[in-house]
C-alpha cells in the first residue's frame, strides 16, 4: 500500500472534533509525517540536517503527503478557520521542517476575508526572532503560487524597520515577486539596499545582490 492510501486511511479514522483543536491536530500531524517516508533508517541524518539548518526536526517527508494532510485540514475547518489559524502560529512555534512547510500550505490557502486579514500579516507574526532564509522562502512561494498579491510597499517599509527577520521577509518576498512579474518598485529597492544580511548567509546575499542588479 502506498503512503499516500495508508495516510487517506489514518485520515478518515479521525473523529470530527479533531478539528476544534489546534493542539490536537499539531500532535496528530507530527504522527503522520512520517508516513511515506522512504528508509526511515534516513532518519537520524535528516534530523542533524534540520538542526544545522535551524530546524527542531526534519523528517523528509513527501510534498505529496504534506499536501494531502494540509488538504483534511482545510477541509475539516469547513468555514470556520480560526483553529487552522492558530494552528499555523503553532507549528511555526515548534519548527520542525515539515511543520513550516505545512503552515506554508494552510496559510496560502485559507480564505482569510472573513477574518479581515492577509496572508502576509499572519506569516510575519508568525516567525521567529531568528529563521533559516529557505523556511520563509517557503511560505512565500506557496502564498505568491495561490494567487495572492504580493505585499504592499507600506508592508514591506513596515518590515524593514522591523526585527531583523522581517527586514528578510521583505527582501526574499520581494524577489520572489521580481521573478514572477519583472518589476521592481524604485523606493523598495532602495530601503532594500540598506537591510542587514549575515555575511553567512549566501541566499539572503546573492539575493540582495540581484534586486541591486536590476535597472530601474
Amino acid at each position: 500500500m502506498s503512503g499516500a492510501a495508508v495516510l487517506d486511511e489514518l485520515l478518515s479514522r479521525q473523529p470530527a472534533s479533531i478539528h476544534n483543536s489546534e493542539r490536537r491536530l499539531a500532535k496528530f500531524v507530527r504522527e503522520a509525517y512520517p508516513i511515506g517516508v522512504p528508509a526511515m533508517i534516513m532518519k537520524s541524518s535528516t534530523d542533524r540536517i534540520g538542526e544545522s539548518a535551524g530546524y527542531s526536526f526534519h523528517l523528509g517527508t513527501p510534498d505529496e503527503i504534506l499536501r494531502l494532510i494540509a488538504s483534511w485540514l482545510l477541509t475539516g475547518a469547513g468555514d470556520d478557520q480560526r483553529v487552522l489559524l492558530k494552528l499555523v502560529k503553532r507549528l511555526w512555534k515548534r519548527h520542525g521542517r515539515e511543520d513550516v512547510a505545512l503552515a506554508a500550505l494552510i496559510l496560502a490557502n485559507l480564505d482569510l476575508s472573513r477574518e479581515k486579514s492577509d496572508p502576509w500579516g499572519i506569516l510575519a507574526s508568525s516567525i521567529n526572532q531568528k529563521e533559516p532564509a529557505d523556511a520563509i522562502l517557503l511560505s512565500i512561494e506557496e502564498i505568491l503560487r495561490a494567487g495572492h498579491p504580493p505585499p504592499t510597499v507600506e508592508m514591506l517599509v513596515t518590515w524593514c524597520n522591523g526585527r531583523m527577520v522581517d527586514s528578510h521577509l521583505a527582501l526574499i518576498s520581494t524577489y520572489v515577486a521580481f521573478t514572477r512579474s519583472g518589476e521592481l518598485n524604485e523606493e523598495i529597492k532602495e530601503i532594500l539596499a540598506d537591510v542587514e544580511v549575515p555575511s553567512e548567509d549566501s541566499l539572503l546575499g546573492r539575493i540582495k545582490d540581484r534586486l541591486e542588479e536590476v535597472e530601474p
